[in-house]
């Protein structure tokens, strides 16, 4: 069976991972005194708030998609419903149709078998009407001298009495046969007559079975089809209510551990400007080819929310302002990912490392290494991908750049 990160769309793994970063990024665990404040931390309550309210949203959103889950069941319910009755009706056709076939083919038994007594009464019929025909022969040849001579022949006169009562008593019954014979095949004929139609009839009312047991397996077919597509979405959701839940406890456990990691760290940075004071100031985290720009396109399809920079496998990237590291690790749809928290809100990433050189809680200075130019997460070439994020949100990294 294939893992829930193979049946999830890459673009809904990276919207996941975009959500992880947006959180991570807005709750600012615990931010870099603008680079230049006390050794000490400052208050985490309003830090906290935010990092409940985060979560409050994450939370609210499994609730949309359980509640969209439930109807999603409603309507897969309703679904299951009307194939069951276009089931029924496929059965009902179906027997109806069989019911006229076996009508069919008794009808068709029962002309061939009146086929057959047809062709024996028409053979009897001709045999009489050959012998009756012989009848005929002898009687005109005998004519009425040859009776006078068969009256003459004869000993006594009650034998020529009984020879010639014979003789018409033979003539009498071919007859009677004969007409007999006819009765029966006229009989015979109407019988065959109402069978034909009665096999006409059964013909039209096995072709409009037909059309009605196509129509109902067509209408099965699309309930078929309905019901797929609503358990499809049904899985796909239940695949995202998980994928959620996983995604607010790793949120949690990842505030508490980082919380835990950074909160006694002294900053060592000497460098005490504020961030927003170094617009157009940084300097490049790579030295390379842009492939891709702020609101266009990464290779795997989503949008890019900062630079993807070409380099070179195991060239270094560095850090564009002093800042504490606040994630080192492998994210979905990132790769191995530095986030560097340089107060006030503001953060940058960099993503598709092949190594990270930092871990959570060091400091950085501007242009001191985080990690290495890498391919990681399923990108097809060594690259960089680098965002900046203030309160979560993405800004456009070109104006930020020295050039």
């Amino acid at each position: 069976m294939p893992s829930l990160a193979a049946r999830l769309p890459a673009a809904a793994w990276a919207a996941l991972a975009a959500g992880v970063l947006t959180m991570l990024a807005a709750t600012a665990l615990a931010p870099a005194p603008a680079a230049a404040q006390a050794p000490a931390d400052p208050p985490r309550a309003g830090e906290e708030a935010r990092a409940e309210q985060r979560l409050q949203a994450l939370r609210a959103q499994i609730r949309t998609i359980t509640a969209e889950q439930q109807a999603q069941d409603e309507r897969k319910s309703q679904a299951l419903a009307a194939l069951r009755t276009a089931d029924a009706g496929v059965a009902r056709a179906g027997a109806a149709l069989r019911g006229t076939e076996a009508a069919i083919a008794a009808g068709e038994a029962e002309l061939a078998r009146l086929e057959t007594r047809r062709r024996e009464l028409e053979a009897g019929l001709a045999q009489q009407r050959l012998a009756l025909a012989q009848l005929v022969r002898s009687a005109y040849m005998l004519g009425r001298h040859e009776q006078l001579k068969l009256l003459l022949a004869q000993d006594r006169i009650g034998d020529v009495a009984r020879v010639l009562a014979y003789h018409r008593y033979f003539q009498a019954d071919r007859v009677a046969r004969i007409g007999g014979l006819i009765a029966e095949l006229r009989e015979l004929a109407g019988i065959v007559a109402g069978i034909d139609a009665q096999r006409s009839e059964l013909a039209a009312a096995r072709e409009r079975q037909q059309g009605e047991l196509a129509t109902v397996e067509a209408q099965r077919g699309e309930r078929q089809a309905v019901l797929a597509r609503l358990e499809e979405e049904f899985r796909d959701r239940a695949a995202r209510l998980a994928a959620l839940g996983r995604d607010e406890q790793a949120v949690v456990k990842l505030l508490e551990r980082l919380r835990d990691a950074i909160a006694d760290i002294p900053a060592q940075v000497d460098d005490t400007r504020p961030f927003a004071g170094r617009r157009g100031q940084l300097p490049t985290p790579l030295r390379g080819s842009v492939l891709a720009r702020y609101g266009g396109k990464l290779p795997d399809g989503r949008d890019s929310d900062g630079l993807l920079i070409a380099g070179t496998a195991g060239a270094e990237v560095r850090a564009v302002a002093p800042g504490r590291v606040a994630f080192a690790d492998w994210l979905k749809g990132y790769g191995l990912l530095a986030i560097v928290d340089h107060g006030d809100g503001w953060m940058s990433l960099y993503a598709f490392n092949d190594a990270l050189l930092r871990n959570v809680g060091d400091w950085v200075r501007a242009g001191e290494p985080l990690a290495t130019v890498g391919s990681s997460g399923g990108q097809g070439r060594p690259a960089l991908y680098f965002e900046l994020r203030r309160n979560g949100q993405p800004q456009d990294p070109a104006p930020w750049i020295r050039q």
